[in-house]
């Protein structure tokens, strides 16, 4: 497509990026993150959901760092992190808490609060239960952590198959997207309202095939059932908040989850969709911020 890059590039799409002034950019785990760190204090990591980055804490980290030290990443394969070969791995779920755990040990920040959005709280109860990570609590907003129900998971594990084997799809989507309102319309979707600030940084994105790709990657590999199996062995707290208005997770799989993890919390956010955080994040801020931070235990 002309016009269009594979991969965002940080000199272009990264001018006036969210909170630019505390990236950075690291090579751990077979991955060249986008780092963003701001703030002094014990450790919070922001672990954003599937299509999405750091600008999407890019209200809540200036607000949670007045007294933490807030660290968000790119996933791999999302906005400006990128694997550094073809190996399919950093993808995968545990791959990917892997590949995150080896960049905390290159940051030296063991987070004392791990805050997780969609699928990132999945990559979240990975980091803890693999060991990577020892927070106090684990926070899942709008989490996906197990698989949707029978036939819907065969049919979202098929449909991604299908759809990665389709190698013009991530230049058809990034075409499309270059139309304000079909970025528009998919936030819709979330049932959240996106500022137009927040909906031109997704459409940044979206507007280049290397992201569509690699969130299309991660679709493909990503397999909840061991996740669903490890989760009642979970070793740290687990707290779920929930957008009531959220059309991409229902509040059910968050009571799922709670038949799953005896003595976890739920709170439910009225009027708020999947990206709750964006939309109030004032309100997610201080709803995490309750959960406290007490140093997290070392991992080896």
């Amino acid at each position: 497509m002309i016009g269009m890059t594979r991969w965002p590039d940080w000199e272009r799409e990264g001018k006036g990026w969210p909170n630019h002034q505390s990236s950075r950019f690291v090579t751990a785990g077979g991955v060249r993150w986008h780092v963003q760190r701001m703030g002094e204090g014990p450790c919070v990591l922001l672990i954003h959901g599937t299509g999405a980055g750091t600008h999407s804490w890019r209200d809540v980290m200036p607000l949670l760092a007045r007294d933490h030290t807030v660290i968000a990443v790119d996933l791999p394969g999302h906005a400006f992190s990128r694997p550094l070969d073809d190996d399919p791995t950093p993808f995968t779920l545990p791959g990917m808490a892997c590949a995150l755990g080896r960049l905390l040990e290159a940051l030296d920040e063991w987070p004392a609060l791990v805050v997780g959005h969609s699928a990132g709280a999945a990559v979240g109860a990975r980091l803890c239960i693999d060991g990577w990570a020892r927070p106090g609590t684990l926070v899942s907003l709008n989490g996906v952590m197990l698989p949707f129900p029978g036939a819907v998971t065969l049919m979202f594990s098929n449909v991604a198959r299908l759809l990665s084997m389709m190698p013009m799809l991530p230049q058809m989507v990034a075409w499309r997207a270059t139309d304000r309102r079909a970025v528009e319309d998919l936030l819709r979707s979330t049932g959240s309202t996106v500022d137009p600030r927040g909906t031109e940084f997704y459409g940044r994105l979206i507007r280049h095939p290397g992201h569509v790709s690699g969130v299309l990657k991660m679709m493909n590999h990503w397999d909840l059932q061991p996740l669903a199996e490890d989760l009642p062995q979970l070793p740290v707290e687990l707290a779920q908040i929930v957008g009531d208005r959220d059309r991409m997770v229902p509040l059910s799989e968050a009571l799922r989850v709670q038949t799953r993890v005896l003595g976890s919390s739920l709170l439910r956010l009225p009027g708020l969709g999947h990206l709750a955080h964006e939309e109030r994040p004032s309100l997610l801020a201080q709803q995490v911020g309750r959960h406290g931070v007490s140093d997290p235990v070392g991992v080896s």
